[in-house]
């Protein structure tokens, strides 16, 4: 097995489906694709793309940490006590352990990720 993983952003492959849990929904009907791409120690780091269509969730991320550059799409998210930021293709950012907010995406948005759980 090789320690050089290339993401195919063209065909990554067959997705895992899923949509918003029902007690994280604000807005709408998002649904998901997820194509995990890397995943070591148990899990504890992964890595891929996720894709999303337009609505409203709560985003709590405890204690994982996510890095994530935005391919198309925009998103808005909104930490608890902070203004709205507003994310699209090529703009890359972290959520830290302890975030709260609302993730909206307005335009299906797809994304490269990294998570780091501890």
């Amino acid at each position: 097995m090789s320690n050089l993983i290339a993401f195919q952003l063209d065909n990554p492959g067959t997705p895992r489906e899923s949509k918003a849990l029902p007690e994280r929904l604000v807005d709408g009907d998002p649904s998901y694709k997820t194509w995990e791409q890397d995943n070591v120690d148990d899990g504890r780091i992964r890595s891929g793309i996720w894709e999303a269509t337009p609505g409203a969730t709560r985003s709590i991320k405890g204690e994982t940490w996510e890095y994530c550059t935005i391919l198309s799409g925009i998103v808005e998210l909104t930490e608890d006590g902070h203004a709205p930021r507003r994310f699209v293709a090529g703009d890359t950012f972290t959520m830290r352990p302890g975030f709260v907010g609302t993730w909206r995406t307005i335009e299906t948005v797809r994304k490269v990720w990294v998570i780091v759980s501890p």
